[in-house]
């Protein structure tokens, strides 16, 4: 395994990523899933940048691990689903 996911210590029900394919652990969906999304969305809700953080060193990881073409779609899928905070005056 490659980096800012490990799910050989997560229960059942956190929707963990299974490397190197970046699967759901849970309901093998492309991770992050939908559940977990709302469960990372819930847990950073105070430290957004933190979020971002994780999310950007899994995207990271996940670039070793899956095939170059999908770079773009690798963006998308790890980062470009975060909701967009209102910009402060």
């Amino acid at each position: 395994m490659t980096g800012a996911a490990d799910s050989s210590t997560s229960r059942t029900d956190e929707h963990a990523p299974s490397t190197p394919a970046w699967t759901c652990g849970t309901c093998g969906a492309e991770w992050p899933c939908e559940p977990k999304r709302d469960l990372l969305l819930r847990e950073y809700q105070a430290d957004r940048a933190m979020l971002t953080v994780y999310l950007g060193s899994c995207l990271a990881a996940a670039t070793q691990d899956l095939p170059a073409p999908a770079a773009t779609s690798l963006q998308d899928r790890f980062i470009g689903w975060l909701p967009r905070l209102p910009k402060q005056p």
